[in-house]
């Protein structure tokens, strides 16, 4: 990029934080920035992020294994409750069922720490991990993921409705950034590339 004078479209954020003042329960962080992890589905990472559309904002929930870099798991809508996160855990569980004592790692946000998707957690056989408040970089992965996603895509483009920026996001995801994307903490592969590559190994 320095070579060709190539420089990424950077706008400034508009920060806009998940509900952390509750009274519901916190889990500890197990994960720690422990991000050198050494195997599939040892530790999910999960966050959700904001999208400016002309009928107001999408929020998108996402799960990444952090083995992978790979987005497990994902959801969309107009409102941001805990119906957001349980659909985008519930993908990702019903697509790579995992085994017992995947570590997941969220904000402390309401949504996460909602009684029914602390529920699903234990009868997934998951353990619980939880951010320090107002620390981003404990969940260092999926801030990475959700720049990338907004430089490379949100950032570019105008949405006139929350369709047409799901359709994106959709495309982005699933085709792109999974399968497509070449990532430098994999050593310049796919996610996919990478979990083949170290299923194969």
């Amino acid at each position: 990029m320095k070579k060709n004078d190539i420089r990424s479209k950077r706008v400034k954020k508009f920060k806009a934080t998940t509900n952390s003042k509750h009274s519901l329960p916190v889990a500890p962080n197990i994960l720690n920035q422990n991000f050198n992890v050494d195997r599939l589905n040892q530790v999910w990472i999960s966050d959700i992020t904001y999208i400016a559309t002309g009928e107001g904002w999408l929020y998108l929930a996402a799960v990444i294994d952090l083995f992978s870099r790979k987005v497990v798991g994902w959801s969309m809508d107009s409102t941001m409750t805990k119906d957001l996160v349980v659909k985008a855990f519930k993908q990702a569980v019903w697509r790579y069922k995992p085994q017992a004592g995947t570590i997941h790692h969220s904000d402390r946000g309401s949504q996460y720490a909602s009684y029914e998707y602390q529920k699903l957690l234990k009868l997934y056989g998951f353990q619980s991990s939880m951010s320090r408040k107002g620390n981003c970089y404990d969940n260092a992965g999926m801030e990475s993921f959700f720049s990338s996603l907004k430089m490379e895509l949100i950032y570019l483009t105008k949405f006139k409705t929350r369709e047409a920026a799901r359709r994106e996001i959709f495309e982005y995801i699933e085709v792109f950034y999974n399968r497509i994307r070449l990532h430098s903490s994999l050593g310049y592969k796919t996610p996919d590339e990478y979990i083949n590559k170290k299923l194969i190994a």
